[in-house]
């Protein structure tokens, strides 16, 4: 504020001493005007300049953040930046969790108890380039599989565990392109598929809502290897529907990106029922490097590919509800996969805490099933059983930088029956903490 003052006041007297000049002398109502335009001019600049420092913003760990937040953009009607600052966020995720039928190879027997923690990071980088782009940069680490290296299930318990040894590796890195005559938005770079295909608004952040992988995303596509070099294409030609396309490298190494393809496509029907949102996504996959049949080893180059739908709703003020579907080829499995899921369902409602005075509380509870394929079932002379996931958690909010969830999994049928160490129902209770730096 000084600098400001010290700068006004001098910018003041040397329009005076300017405007002195006889040449330029002006009515002594015309100079008072000019001066007060000139300063409201400058406190303007300088306002402008204060406001491009470094913002830090308080990032939900892992979420998959609207981008919205940082960079208010419509399709089809150019882009209002919010800020021209960097943004920075960074958040991280501490779980404890406890099982008492841990059921994998290194047990005896089943029904042993373990308590396992693990932690993650993020830190999550934005920059805005005038009304028309924006860069996104993503690190990641964290320690620790949790249960999930002690539990043989179709599928696991705790999406968010980052056993990395603490090493910390760049998840997402890529530039978004919005064409103004279009309404068009262009992602390329290093990508998360998640973030795009089979999102859900009450269902798909492991740090805040449900943990386990069935709630997360469909345990039935064949996601890449790794987040890996890709492009997407986003169009949203009415208010209620976006259309989006991404392709990217299978294998996720960077080599051959065009021989090993991931492909997708998403249709999203917005329609708003009864005045509330609702997103409606029907999708489709391919994933083309090398497959093997199950009912014939010698057939190796065999492709996998599916199709799902995501929907949400919000009901009323206080309460929403999500159901998910998926199938995939059921004739086919990667080189080192030990089963093959063929279909997974899952449902789930979420509850505001404004209804019992907690108003940034939330409850959430959801059940789910994934099916084994049939030709799996078949190739190895197995039960493979439908396998039942219960989920449920309280996100207890205690302020602006931490919330807290208790959370319990139940799990009937892990891995279809056929566990080493026996089929009995494994029961998975914990608590996650969310720290938002």
């Amino acid at each position: 504020m000084l600098f400001k003052r010290l700068f006004s006041w001098f910018f003041v007297f040397g329009i005076v001493f300017y405007s002195c000049n006889p040449v330029f002398a002006k009515t002594t109502e015309e100079e008072i005007a000019e001066l007060k335009g000139r300063i409201i001019q400058i406190e303007e600049r300088l306002a402008q300049q204060e406001n491009k420092t470094v913002e830090v913003e308080k990032i939900a760990h892992g979420a998959k953040v609207e981008r919205s937040e940082f960079i208010d953009y419509k399709l089809g009607e150019g882009v209002e930046i919010k800020s021209a600052g960097l943004t920075i966020g960074a958040g991280a995720t501490f779980i404890l969790q406890v099982t008492n039928n841990a059921n994998g190879d290194d047990f005896a027997k089943n029904s042993e108890d373990v308590t396992d923690v693990s932690y993650s990071m993020d830190l999550e980088f934005e920059k805005t380039f005038g009304d028309f782009g924006l860069a996104f940069l993503h690190l990641e680490t964290g320690d620790g599989a949790g249960v999930e290296d002690e539990l043989q299930v179709f599928s696991n318990v705790n999406r968010d565990a980052d056993d990395s040894d603490n090493s910390v590796s760049v998840t997402e890195l890529w530039y978004e392109h919005y064409f103004k005559s279009l309404p068009l938005t262009l992602t390329f770079g290093k990508i998360d598929p998640t973030v795009y295909l089979d999102t859900n608004e009450y269902a798909n952040d492991e740090c805040t809502q449900f943990l386990g992988h069935i709630f997360r995303n469909s345990p039935v596509i064949e996601f890449p290897d790794d987040n890996t070099a890709g492009i997407r294409l986003a169009v949203e030609p009415v208010d209620f529907l976006g259309i989006e396309f991404a392709a990217m490298d299978a294998n996720a190494d960077w080599e051959d990106v065009f021989d090993n393809r991931f492909l997708a496509g998403q249709l999203n029907f917005k329609p708003k029922l009864f005045e509330r949102p609702g997103n409606y996504r029907v999708y489709g996959w391919l994933n083309d490097k090398d497959h093997i049949k199950w009912d014939d080893a010698l057939k190796t180059k065999e492709e996998n590919y599916g199709f799902g739908l995501s929907f949400d709703q919000e009901i009323t003020d206080v309460l929403g509800a999500f159901v998910r579907y998926g199938w995939q080829n059921p004739e086919v499995y990667a080189d080192g996969s030990d089963f093959l899921l063929g279909q997974s369902w899952s449902a789930g409602v979420q509850l505001a805490g404004s209804l019992w005075g907690r108003n940034d509380d939330v409850f959430a509870i959801s059940f789910g099933q994934v099916m084994p394929s049939d030709d799996y079932k078949k190739a190895n002379d197995m039960k493979a059983k439908t396998e039942s996931h219960l989920e449920a958690y309280y996100n207890f909010k205690g302020n602006e930088h931490l919330s807290v969830s208790p959370d319990v999994q139940v799990i009937w049928d892990p891995y279809g029956g056929d566990a080493v160490n026996g089929d009995k129902t494994i029961l998975v209770g914990g608590v996650r903490a969310q720290v938002d730096f």
